[in-house]
């Protein structure tokens, strides 16, 4: 069972029974303020100062296992594979290079697209494979925006989506050519939601293969 909260832009915590997992921590350039969430494990898509705050993460145990750049990776039981991709649509010549991270997490594969900019290769979707939960930027500037956010799910193809990297109120214009959520789900025909303050996850509550994606809107936790 795998319990997911929302930290805000490209953050989240994923705590299983092997330990805990953050993802794209940020810094206070954002307009929030992350805290200091504690975990074994922290992933950076990419080194910008809002995806690589490492710092704000207080270790689990003795230390935290910082995860930054394509590879394979097992800390404790849980299972990481970072896919390269890139933070631009010319191969990274604008802004350099981005990690796809795959995170297998008790029984769910989760998948972290972190800055994505471009829809995926056939060699990195073999290299991504099956997929339960997907965690998408979809606001756009620097990353894909909604119709694109759209395309890269029908790629995927995963269980369950969860948004993130959009315009939130509070939001300090750092971010301002982010578009806002709303957007993303009228892309997508999700008319009405209810924003889930946590979601807590296993084999049994996941959507069939054969049943509709679902989209998961998380009330950032800021």
């Amino acid at each position: 069972m795998a319990d997911v909260q929302y930290l805000g832009h490209s953050c989240f915590r994923l705590r299983g029974r092997d330990g805990i997992v953050i993802t794209d921590p940020y810094d206070r350039s954002v307009g929030f303020d992350i805290g200091r969430p504690t975990a074994h494990i922290v992933t950076v898509s990419h080194a910008h100062p809002d995806h690589a705050n490492v710092a704000a993460v207080r270790p689990a145990r003795d230390r935290v296992v910082v995860i930054d750049g394509p590879g394979e990776y097992e800390v404790s039981g849980i299972l990481i594979t970072g896919v390269r991709t890139f933070h631009d649509k010319h191969k990274g010549a604008d802004l350099g290079r981005n990690t796809v991270y795959v995170i297998h997490l008790d029984d769910i594969v989760f998948c972290h697209l972190g800055d994505l900019a471009h829809e995926l290769t056939a060699q990195q979707l073999d290299e991504i494979g099956n997929v339960d939960v997907l965690f998408i930027p979809v606001g756009g500037g620097e990353t894909i925006g909604p119709a694109e956010a759209a395309s890269v799910i029908s790629q995927i193809e995963p269980r369950i989506v969860i948004p993130m990297h959009y315009a939130i109120d509070g939001q300090q214009r750092l971010l301002d050519n982010l578009a806002p959520l709303d957007r993303f789900l009228h892309e997508v025909g999700l008319k009405e939601h209810t924003a889930e303050e946590r979601l807590t996850l296993n084999a049994g509550n996941l959507p069939g293969e054969t049943e509709q994606t679902r989209i998961v809107v998380m009330r950032p936790n800021v």
